[in-house]
């Protein structure tokens, strides 16, 4: 019986499988061009913005900047993995391309005009708070209590897994608020 053909392993493939499956340092790391996930000062898990999968990701800080986002290797749903949408995400967010400003038209204008993203989070909050209290029901013809308000409604997104869902409604509903949907999927 022949011997069975030695396989020959060269020593590029050698390097590179220690260069995937052996930890390197922070400085190794950015010399080579991997992510450098051991300089993050923080690591948080969110969920992929893109579709209803609800896809965990893994989210490095570092001095209050993202540095890099990789799937969640301890999540039952994707095990780590993401689609490519999904592995596109850290240029979603600190892409230059990403707006900072909010285009508002006010009451009678014709034409749009940027506001800062803080602006127009503060003019929401406004404008619930005044939409609650214009339309507040304390109670009915009867006097019974009613404590709601019917001039605001919500809609969750489906990428809003149940527990988010579950404290979105117990807020809603804080507020008075009856119309609440959400899609949450996940």
């Amino acid at each position: 019986m022949p011997a069975a053909p030695r396989r020959i392993v060269s020593a590029t493939a050698i390097i590179l499988l220690v260069v995937v499956y052996r930890p390197v340092s922070s400085c190794k790391a950015k010399m080579i061009g991997l992510p450098n996930r051991d300089c993050a000062d923080e690591v948080t898990t969110s969920v992929c913005p893109y579709c209803a999968v609800g896809c965990s990701q893994r989210v490095f800080v570092r001095n209050g900047r993202i540095t890099n986002i990789e799937g969640n290797p301890e999540s039952p749903i994707n095990r780590g993995r993401l689609c490519p949408k999904g592995a596109a995400t850290f240029q979603l967010v600190t892409g230059t391309h990403r707006l900072d400003t909010v285009l508002h038209r006010r009451p009678g204008a014709t034409e749009w005009e940027p506001i800062a993203l803080d602006d127009a989070m503060d003019r929401v909050a406004q404008l619930i708070a005044e939409t609650r209290d214009r339309t507040w029901e304390e109670s009915d013809a009867d006097g019974r209590p009613l404590r709601r308000s019917q001039g605001i409604a919500f809609m969750g997104g489906s990428t809003l897994d149940n527990e988010e869902c579950y404290l979105l409604a117990k807020f809603w509903a804080q507020l008075g608020v009856l119309q609440v949907e959400n899609q949450a999927r996940i």
